[in-house]
């Protein structure tokens, strides 16, 4: 596929957009949320400052992914399409703990959401080959685990997060199944791309 003046502008939105998402959310690991803070003059400034830029860049995200062109880097095995499946299963359930209260996955895993984003960046890179894909899911990829682990590693304190619970883990295990089929089902409808179940 030629690759167009606005070919070039819709990819580089979708590589500006990820650098605005995921440079927003490092800022703790490379220490630079206390000096943002005082640059804003306020706490509050900065939360509101840094919510607009996050929207901003995941809008940047969607707009340029879904009108990026096309450019085949490498063709996934279709009748092994099964594994994004599988792995999309346990990501979403994760990503529901991560929004829930604490629940012996959220209390053992300490950040499953972050885990749930590595394991739904992977089911996506295994079923889409073209280079704006590989773009997003691999970025998305890289910064949560990176964080996950950051974050395990850093042994971040439960203390005020109250003591866990197994109905939560029961909440999370059933609404992640009922989301994931709904999702399976209507993706076509979502982001234009139907699956197909192997």
């Amino acid at each position: 596929m030629r690759f167009t003046k606005f070919a070039a502008i819709n990819m580089f939105s979708l590589l500006l957009g990820l650098l605005l998402f995921i440079g927003l959310h490092l800022t703790l690991e490379f220490g630079l949320r206390p000096l943002l803070i005082d640059c804003c003059g306020s706490e509050n400034a900065y939360k509101g400052a840094y919510s607009l830029l996050a929207l901003i860049g995941l809008g940047l995200i969607v707009w340029g992914k879904a009108s990026a062109p096309f450019i085949m880097l490498w063709q996934p095995k279709f009748e092994l399409r099964s594994v994004s499946h599988m792995l999309m299963i346990p990501a979403v359930i994760l990503v529901i703990a991560g929004n829930t209260p604490m629940s012996y996955i959220r209390h053992h895993l300490r950040n499953p959401m972050l885990a749930g984003v590595t394991l739904w960046g992977l089911a996506h890179l295994w079923s889409n080959g073209d280079l704006a894909s590989v773009l997003l899911f691999g970025t998305m990829t890289i910064w949560a685990g990176f964080k996950f682990l950051y974050l395990g590693l850093k042994n971040t304190s439960r203390i005020g997060q109250g003591s866990p619970a197994v109905f939560r883990d029961i909440i999370a295990l059933c609404s992640g199944l009922i989301i994931y089929t709904l999702i399976s089902r209507y993706h076509g409808e979502m982001f234009g791309v139907g699956l197909d179940f192997v």
